[in-house]
């Protein structure tokens, strides 16, 4: 056995076979449950299907699902066969998807039914993607589901797997095209907790088993969807742990708390504000159990500090922590008591091997003011596939070593924390003075009427760019005299955005990811009518 995803469940499947692996809640109160056992099982039967389909060791199979039993089976059967698997977003349109299709190179697609249109006009343009596998449905273009594994013996009989097997999470960019970040099996296995996310990483595979067997019950909920990385990873460091994964088909915020209460869940991952905040208005509209509920982690995306204090108000009992990270480096940090966006984003290295490197590749020395970029060498993606020109500027060689420039800006603090002002990529440069979104719109949200924002900046003659804000009100939008009051009560007049657009419903990926060019198209078009 090695540290790879596929022979460490099957070591799992042997071990603990009869404990659940999955459960996973419907809207119409239904549940789903599958053993270590029978998913093991169901993913061998899988695996077989595409072997025999010809997909071979290294090609990719898309996954273009929402959460359920099918996404973690066609996760494990892929890996199983040392093929790659490869999240797709099920809110991708037609012209997107053709994209990520022909640039991802899938030679098999496992798709929900409900996609059946946009999946067949993209797929007919990407002569590689050859082989269809439907869920929920039929379709003349695929072969279904449930035929796919009854033709299929449910025994393993693969080959030996390596810890170089190569993983791809597909991320979407929040300015551009989505990128394909590559992984060793073994990197990524450590980069996310290495078996253990307390404590040490486990020293062998063996380990992994051995501890997951001696572990009482468990039940931890990632309520992102599969088609995020974070979700996956979450869902794997569960499995390491020897827990009960629970998920729900779609993120609901009343849903995933009933889900909570029926299945006492321990631990529950979200993505920032865009689930925080929807979570923390649910449980102040009605009454849930939530007495088994001991951790609610948050990761991938900013939780700010106003609605990080309302959830806390609304669970006191309940721990709840902002941790940092990315696709390409894992997990890497831990916030510090008080960290926020509005009073400063500072975090506690996890390890020795994050820095931050200012424009000469050199050290941030503690207490210097000096800015550069969040970096970390040691368990990290190899590259981007397909991009060798973005891989090059990200992943750079300093004495000897490989390091992932993050993009994130930052300072060290003279004892050692991290100060994080925000992603590079989105800074705002306004008159010459440095402005970034993240900070505003943790501002903007702590006014009463405002559900979610999003800041960026446009074009503008003297200043060469303007801070503009997109803003969701919750009900009755406020006026823009009432948020420049409100901004200019926290912020530096610089800081304050000049242009408002308000919108019915914010655009954020399903894992609530912010969509930057879009806000920048939406400030634009609110300018240009002022």
């Amino acid at each position: 056995m090695e540290f790879n995803h596929a022979d460490l469940f099957e070591g799992l499947a042997d071990a603990i076979g009869e404990r659940t692996a999955v459960v996973v809640f419907d809207s119409a109160g239904g549940t789903q449950r599958r053993t270590y056992a029978e998913l093991d099982a169901d993913a061998n039967r899988l695996a077989h299907h595409l072997r025999d389909a010809g997909v071979t060791a290294g090609r990719h199979v898309g996954i273009q699902l929402y959460n359920g039993l099918e996404y973690v089976t066609a996760l494990l059967a892929a890996l199983k066969i040392r093929a790659v698997p490869v999240n797709v977003n099920y809110r991708y349109v037609e012209a997107e998807l053709e994209y990520l299709y022909d640039d991802a190179d899938l030679v098999a697609l496992v798709y929900d039914a409900e996609f059946e249109d946009r999946v067949t006009t993209a797929a007919a343009r990407v002569p590689a993607l050859r082989h269809r596998v439907v869920v929920g449905g039929t379709s003349p273009h695929a072969i279904a589901y449930p035929d796919a594994l009854a033709g299929s013996p449910a025994a393993r009989g693969f080959g030996k797997r390596s810890g170089e097997d190569v993983y791809i999470i597909y991320t979407g960019g929040t300015t551009g095209m989505p990128k394909g970040v590559m992984w060793r099996s073994a990197d990524l296995f450590m980069a996310f907790g290495g078996g253990n996310p307390y404590g040490d990483p486990r020293e062998t595979p063996e380990a992994v088993i051995e501890a997951a067997q001696d572990s009482g019950p468990l039940v931890m909920m990632p309520a992102a969807p599969l088609m995020h990385g974070a979700a996956q990873m979450a869902t794997f460091i569960g499995w390491w742990m020897g827990a009960t994964i629970v998920y729900t088909r779609r993120f609901d915020a009343a849903e995933v708390l009933r889900t909570i209460e029926n299945e006492k869940v321990f631990t529950i991952n979200i993505t920032g504000d865009a689930m925080a905040r929807p979570l923390a208005d649910a449980l102040a509209a009605d009454s849930y159990d939530l007495s088994s509920l001991a951790v609610l982690s948050s990761t991938g995306a900013i939780l700010s500090g106003a609605v990080r204090d309302r959830l806390q108000e609304l669970l006191p009992n309940v721990a709840i922590l902002d941790n940092f990270g990315s696709s390409e480096s894992g997990f890497t940090a831990s916030g510090v008591d008080g960290s926020s966006p509005e009073s400063g984003m500072r975090y506690r290295p996890n390890n020795a091997r994050l820095r931050v490197l200012d424009d000469a590749l050199q050290e941030v020395r503690p207490g210097s003011g000096v800015l550069g970029q969040v970096a970390k060498s040691g368990h990290i993606a190899f590259g981007y596939y397909n991009d060798p020109k973005k891989t090059a500027k990200t992943f750079v060689e300093v004495e000897g070593e490989r390091w992932l420039l993050t993009g994130d800006i930052a300072t060290v603090e003279a004892d050692g924390t991290i100060a994080v002002f925000g992603r590079g990529s989105q800074c705002i440069n306004t008159g010459g003075e440095k402005v970034f979104p993240e900070e505003i719109e943790a501002v903007l949200k702590r006014h009463p009427a405002v559900f979610d924002a999003l800041v960026t900046g446009i074009p503008d003659e003297r200043f060469g760019s303007r801070v503009a804000a997109v803003v969701q009100p919750y009900d009755q939008a406020p006026t823009t005299d009432e948020l420049d009051a409100h901004c200019r009560g926290v912020l530096s007049g610089y800081k304050v955005p000049r242009t408002y657009a308000f919108v019915d419903e914010m655009r954020r990926s399903p894992a609530g990811k912010a969509d930057y060019r879009w806000a920048k198209q939406i400030a634009e078009q609110a300018a240009a009518r002022t």
